[in-house]
């Protein structure tokens, strides 16, 4: 049996001040979005390998998606411009979620 690994190759062009694109299907095996920062790595052959990098713990990921981040700016503009209740205890709460 061969021992080599079966390979997936996406070209790509380098541009100038060393600029490429990475290939969609890069993109999306990595889950890469605009803005994301990936990092290379180069092994003692030679060969460089490619990763997004993490830098929110995966469990946290939801908290800076743009749909939570324009929640929480929303909820933070009812609280500066006092649209709040507060009530003394949960039941309260709950009850007058209830009578809305």
């Amino acid at each position: 049996m061969d021992n080599y690994m079966k390979e997936t190759v996406y070209k790509t062009r380098l541009r100038s001040k060393g600029q490429v694109t990475v290939p969609a299907e890069v993109r999306g095996l990595l889950n890469l979005q605009e803005g994301d920062d990936i990092v290379f790595f180069v092994n003692e052959q030679g060969r460089v390998f490619v990763q997004r990098l993490q830098t929110i713990h995966p469990e946290q990921e939801w908290f800076w998606t743009k749909r939570w981040q324009k929640m929480e700016q929303e909820a933070q503009a009812d609280i500066d411009a006092g649209r709040v209740s507060r009530y003394a205890n949960v039941d309260d709460a709950i009850e007058a979620l209830e009578e809305l």
